[in-house]
């Protein structure tokens, strides 16, 4: 399978970023809630205290998004 950020469409090797964010999103929520974040690891679908999310390492992003897909007025290049 090939790596989606190896993609010819731009909009599409993006989409790893967008996704990588989401989950940053997501853990931060469920921290500040105090809920559990279900997720697969291994194969099998487990659960995540929020004291286990903490300690999780970043979602790190490996390419950061492309200038052509950043919002038309930032320019931070």
């Amino acid at each position: 399978m090939k790596d989606i950020r190896e993609c010819r469409d731009p909009v599409m090797r993006g989409s790893m970023a967008a996704i990588q964010r989401a989950a940053e999103d997501a853990r931060r929520i469920a921290i500040q809630t105090g809920t559990e974040l279900i997720t697969m690891r291994n194969g099998k679908i487990c659960s995540l205290s929020p004291e286990e999310i903490a300690k999780l390492p970043p979602v790190v992003e490996p390419n950061p998004v492309a200038p052509a897909l950043r919002p038309s007025g930032d320019r931070s290049d």
